[in-house]
């Protein structure tokens, strides 16, 4: 671990559709314990922060710079968790790191797979941290010591992301399944798709929402994994579907993003930007009545929630499969063009830049007045303000 500054960003495309569908999953259903300690400032507990999915971050000041570097492993695609003034992250090969978020020293590795882990991103929940690795392997790992408490395999590689739920570990895998796990480890249930499980789930009401390589919106109760209804997309999706009261908003890859009311089971609205048609990787971020979303085609898009017409567009220098945080009137996304970039969330201006020394894939966490985000050349990024 060392302090550098450079900054960059990438994120490289899937070749097949099974890759192609990659991404994180990450069932967010979590608990009462679980959503006290996601709605803490000081914390910022799993993918997307909380178990929508919304992406959405307590103050941030506007101006913020570097404050450390720490050299994790070859690549950081993981998005980092926050939660006790530690940072948890994956990266490869097979790491999961905890960090102190004041210093940025190491406290301690743990090994996970030879085969790395991917996209899954930490999940933090009662002192333990459960990530994914792309061995298929899900492990449980206490969050003090980085000691195993527990590890469960799956029969596919798994670079969705675990979310806590009703005392239930959420995660799915390249084998087709989304599992549901106690706590202790032990398979609750799995329920059964028709194409590799990548994104991450978000929850409302014990009922876990996850899109899928199968084309399929699915929502599946999280007490007992019964199948309650899905809802066809069109088209594969590899990003995580973003909730907001009874809608669901996420991208897919024929180049659309998608309005879902979950009560009436149909799709409210299609949006596809009228002159490049790309895919969108990127898990949308949702905050009052506007959803941001980066795409393949370069774009940062905002949108009116309600309609899903364009309320303003800023362009990057390479794709954004970084998924966009929102945080006091701004947005936080990475490029593959090796920055990170901040856009006010009303007008689209971009109000700064930071550049790194690799692509950014990853998205930002936002918890304590800090932002921790990793890029691929193997680098964890903390910025905020000094003293």
């Amino acid at each position: 671990m060392g302090l550098v500054h450079v900054f960059q960003t990438r994120r490289i495309a899937p070749g097949r559709w099974v890759a192609v569908c990659t991404l994180v999953l990450w069932c967010s259903m979590w608990p009462a314990t679980a959503q006290q300690e996601s709605s803490r400032p000081d914390a910022w507990p799993q993918f997307r922060g909380n178990p929508q999915l919304t992406g959405v971050a307590d103050e941030l000041p506007p101006t913020i710079e570097l404050l450390w570097t720490a050299e994790i492993g070859e690549s950081v695609e993981s998005s980092a968790a926050i939660v006790d003034g530690t940072v948890y992250v994956g990266a490869q090969p097979g790491v999961l790191a905890a960090v102190d978020l004041a210093s940025g020293k190491v406290k301690w590795t743990y090994e996970a797979s030879d085969l790395g882990v991917g996209e899954s991103s930490p999940a933090v929940h009662d002192g333990v941290v459960y990530i994914g690795d792309l061995d298929g392997v899900l492990h449980a790992v206490d969050a003090a010591t980085g000691k195993a408490r527990w590890t469960f395999e799956t029969e596919g590689e798994i670079k969705s992301s675990p979310v806590i739920a009703d005392d239930h570990v959420l995660i799915g895998s390249y084998d087709g399944h989304l599992y549901g796990l106690g706590l202790d480890g032990q398979l609750a249930w799995k329920v059964r798709t028709e194409g590799p499980v990548h994104a991450t789930a978000a929850i409302r009401d014990g009922v876990a929402h996850i899109a899928g390589c199968d084309t399929m919106l699915r929502g599946i109760r999280v007490a007992d994994g019964k199948q309650l209804f899905t809802v066809s997309s069109g088209a594969y999706t590899g990003a995580s579907a973003a909730l907001e009261g009874s809608r669901a908003f996420y991208g897919t890859f024929e180049n659309e993003v998608l309005a879902v009311d979950l009560d009436a089971r149909k799709i409210l609205w299609r949006y596809r930007h009228p002159e490049r048609n790309f895919p969108f990787y990127s898990s949308a971020a949702i905050e009052g009545t506007t959803v941001f979303v980066g795409g393949r085609d370069k774009i940062l898009h905002a949108l009116d929630a309600a309609t899903g017409k364009a309320l303003w567009t800023f362009m990057t220098r390479a794709r954004i499969d970084s998924s966009p945080v929102v945080s006091s009137g701004r947005v936080y996304v990475g490029s593959s063009d090796g920055r990170l970039y901040v856009v006010d969330a009303a007008s689209g201006e971009k109000t700064w830049e930071f550049e790194a020394g690799a692509p950014i894939s990853a998205s930002p966490a936002i918890a304590a007045g800090r932002l921790v985000i990793g890029a691929q050349d193997g680098r964890l990024y903390c910025l905020g303000v000094k003293g």
